[in-house]
């Protein structure tokens, strides 16, 4: 398409393609948990964008870049029409996606999202922005950490999860300066985002799938998001914040197959045996 390498990705499983998208803090390896059971039904798709640490290099300006990129990978391994779940940051660029080539999306999940980026939302991104920048000078790293999980856990389950908090909150420090120049770059495509006026190009079945206690993305804007969609639902999980997928990885799972048994892909010719095997790369 422009040049760029495809990014980093794995596939596990067969069935109908199922393309799963990050968080902007996030790498592929957080689906971990749910590729066994979506791998019995689905090939699993999983990337990181770039930006983040599988795949380095400076992210694209906006979520037309991230769309482009996504449109590269599916090609890559090809795969004509799939289904798109994608959680916060995910989520923005699966909408796009599906506007911007709804040929190619046959179901949308989009979890932990909202139909705009508010003054007040963009402001707590800056923060993060402003402090990736001052750990690449020398500033403290935990403090993006600091931040992140300041809004990104409910309140409950960060009491109950305070070591592991703790935990995740040193390694930060040891990450490598790609990373917080990734996420800065990631984060900066979220000043001013709409996506309402893609809403009338979504054309598939979509669901939209917020977190009760999440501090990040008012429930209002995905309500607004849902509402706006000719064929979207709404679901909403109890008891988790914004990290939806960390906090209640078996309720979103079961939601997830469920809409994804209810939308099923039309039948189609198989792809070939050595783009079906799966694998890393």
């Amino acid at each position: 398409m422009n040049g760029l390498p495809v990014l980093s990705h794995q596939v596990d499983g067969r069935g109908e393609p199922l393309l799963l998208l990050n968080g902007g803090m996030m790498s592929f390896s957080a689906w971990d948990e749910f590729v066994p059971a979506l791998a019995g039904r689905h090939r699993v798709l999983r990337c990181d964008f770039r930006g983040q640490l599988r795949s380095p290099g400076v992210p694209p300006a906006g979520f037309p870049g991230h769309a482009q990129d996504l449109l590269r990978l599916l090609d890559h391994l090809g795969v004509g029409r799939c289904h798109v779940a994608g959680t916060s940051y995910g989520a923005f660029a699966a909408l796009h996606l599906a506007a911007l080539a709804p040929e190619r999306v046959a179901s949308l999940v989009a979890m932990t999202v909202a139909d705009r980026v508010s003054g007040e939302m963009w402001a707590e991104a800056r923060e993060m922005v402003v402090a990736c920048r001052e750990a690449l000078s020398g500033g403290s790293r935990e403090r993006v950490y600091d931040l992140i999980s300041a809004f990104a856990f409910s309140t409950e389950w960060a009491a109950r999860h305070e070591t592991e908090i703790s935990a995740r909150r040193g390694l930060v420090a040891h990450l490598p300066d790609a990373w917080f120049e990734g996420l800065a770059g990631l984060l900066a495509a979220l000043e001013g985002l709409d996506v309402s006026p893609l809403a009338a190009r979504v054309s598939c079945p979509a669901l939209v799938l917020l977190a009760e206690e999440d501090r990040a993305m008012p429930r209002a804007g995905g309500e607004a998001l849902a509402r706006s969609l000719a064929r979207g639902e709404l679901a909403v999980v109890p008891g988790s914040g914004h990290a939806l997928v960390v906090e209640k990885p078996r309720e979103t799972l079961d939601i997830l197959l469920s809409f994804l048994a209810r939308h099923p892909l039309p039948d189609e010719a198989p792809a070939p045996e050595s783009e079906r095997d799966g694998g890393t790369s």
